[in-house]
């Protein structure tokens, strides 16, 4: 995006929202994209820790008595 597109959406942001209500806007924009990145890497420690939990050696397949 060039300056001009930045300019021409916060003109038309503007014309539909009012002055008023941007910052409101703005700030739980902010919260909201910081809240999915909170849980973005949370989702990925949660990860981590299971595969620790989960990766272990399998054991060996039972003998079922049948040597040749």
């Amino acid at each position: 995006m060039g300056l001009f597109e930045i300019l021409l959406l916060v003109v038309i942001l503007l014309l539909v929202f009012g002055a008023g209500k941007l910052p409101a806007i703005g700030d739980a924009l902010g919260r909201t994209v910081k809240s999915f990145r909170r849980a973005s890497r949370g989702a990925s420690d949660t990860e981590i820790e299971v595969t620790r939990k989960t990766d272990r050696r399998l054991p060996p397949p039972p003998d079922d008595g049948a040597d040749d």
